[in-house]
C-alpha cells in the first residue's frame, strides 16, 4: 500500500513539475509530501530491520 501511495505521488510530483516548474507551490508541497511517504517507508525498513 505505501509503495503505491509512492508511486503515485511520484507521478503527481512529475506531473506538476513539467506543467508548473519545480519551485511552484503545488510542485513543492507535492515534493515534501512524496518526501514524509519515503520517510514512512525507512522507518518502517529500519523497524523491520531492527526485528530481525
Amino acid at each position: 500500500m505505501l509503495l503505491q501511495l509512492i508511486e503515485e505521488k511520484r507521478e503527481v510530483l512529475l506531473c506538476l513539475g513539467k506543467t508548473y516548474g519545480l519551485t511552484a507551490k503545488e510542485t513543492v508541497i507535492c515534493s515534501q509530501e512524496l518526501d514524509q511517504l519515503l520517510n514512512r517507508l525507512d522507518e518502517w525498513n529500519d523497524d523491520r530491520n531492527d526485528n530481525q
